[in-house]
């Protein structure tokens, strides 16, 4: 079965990079699309950003500039590189994946568990 799996998250002062890696495993065939997102307590889940197999590459606003999502096709892997980080930045990040499995030829999204992020001084 389809494994996601977060990894990189942790405490970090301001200003600090953090850099998140999510790696997809089980009978995958093709990754179409990635997307990091993340949820800050008693807040909804919200988009950071994106890259499809082209690649094209989405950020929210909020993260423009700071933040650098990138895949690695044959890892099935995807990273955030996080980079000026502020205490709003904090929260459970969270990856999800588009994609067909050798079992199942049609695109399905899949999450992995979270990873904690927490920016404080």
């Amino acid at each position: 079965q389809v494994q996601l799996v977060e990894s990189g998250g942790g405490l970090v002062r301001p200003g600090g990079s953090l850099r998140l890696t999510c790696a997809a495993s089980g009978g995958i065939f093709t990754i179409y699309n990635w997307g990091w997102y993340r949820q800050a307590p008693g807040k909804q889940r919200e988009l950071v950003a994106t890259i499809t197999s082209d690649p094209s590459i989405n950020y929210a606003d909020s993260v423009k500039g700071r933040f650098t999502i990138s895949r690695d096709n044959a890892k099935n892997t995807v990273y955030l590189q996080m980079n000026s980080l502020k205490p709003e930045d904090t929260g459970v990040y969270f990856c999800n994946a588009e994609l067909s499995t050798v079992a199942i030829m049609v695109p399905v999204g899949y999450w992995g568990q979270g990873t904690q992020v927490t920016v404080s001084s």
